[in-house]
């Protein structure tokens, strides 16, 4: 008699090409139980890579956006790249994009200016919008609700356990990060415990924000199972319930095919 294997899980949001070997990355995730990536762009160069990797690695799929680090360099000649490579095959959203008031890397005026050329592409494009936010809840939730009405939004990383209600309410998806883990993300934990069954996702945003107990290594895709493990922890869920859980959503959101289980004798 044969078995179904148990549901993989996906890491919604990776930055493979940052990482010194992508193909051995996405050999040990598959391996640890991840079956998916979903890289992301951050410029033109990263999305070019990105739908590089997503087109001859096996279970990697891309996004293409410009990063508000960099909403300065956004001209019209970016945004038609942008849009050309958002059309080819295995790439499934726009971003990430989005504010970022902590850094301040790029003035707020032109990160706003950025999001809300890249909100039009999505629209433009009908594909899911992949937002971050750092210290800028209040104006991106305010600036989603005025031009991204009607679209499939993702909160990377989410960071915005004061908006939890609300992001339900609109129906956003939040992706929670290696952070969640931090012994001082007790307000994360909180809102992974909230947020809308239907809605959860898990990332690593690799090689960034390691969870425990590799925290300060540089992140790999295989360790988003520490960031699900904490997330079943403040659900009240088994491992296996929660890589159900999001993988369905991140295939969901992404379109992503689902993956053939392998039998399992006994």
């Amino acid at each position: 008699m044969s078995l179904t294997a148990p549901p993989s899980l996906i890491d919604s949001h990776c930055h493979l090409e940052m990482l010194d070997d992508p193909g051995r990355a996405v050999a040990e995730a598959s391996s640890a139980g991840v079956g998916t990536v979903v890289t992301i762009g951050i410029d033109a160069a990263t999305s070019r890579r990105a739908v590089e990797l997503a087109q001859s690695l096996p279970g990697v799929y891309a996004t293409v956006g410009l990063h508000p680090h960099d909403a300065g360099a956004l001209g019209e000649g970016l945004l038609a790249e942008l849009e050309a490579l958002a059309r080819r095959p295995r790439v499934v959203a726009i971003g990430e994009c989005g504010l970022d008031f902590y850094r301040d890397l790029s003035p707020r005026d032109a990160q706003q200016r950025a999001f809300s050329a890249q909100i039009a592409l999505a629209r433009r494009l009908d594909l899911p919008l992949v937002v971050h936010v750092r210290e800028a809840g209040e104006e991106a939730m305010a600036q989603l609700a005025d031009e991204a009405a009607g679209l499939t939004v993702v909160m990377h990383c989410f960071s915005l356990p004061a908006y939890v209600d609300e992001c339900n309410a609109r129906g956003y998806y939040a992706s929670f990060a290696g952070n969640v883990t931090y012994k001082n993300a007790g307000d994360l934990r909180a809102a992974a415990a909230a947020v809308r069954e239907d809605r959860l996702m898990v990332e690593t945003d690799a090689p960034f924000l390691a969870p425990v107990p590799n925290r300060g290594n540089s992140n790999v895709p295989a360790w988003v199972v520490h960031t699900a493990a904490v997330v079943a922890e403040a659900r009240g869920w088994d491992a296996a319930r929660t890589a159900e859980v999001t993988s369905a959503n991140a295939r969901r959101v992404f379109g992503l095919e689902a993956p053939e289980a392998p039998e399992m004798c006994r």
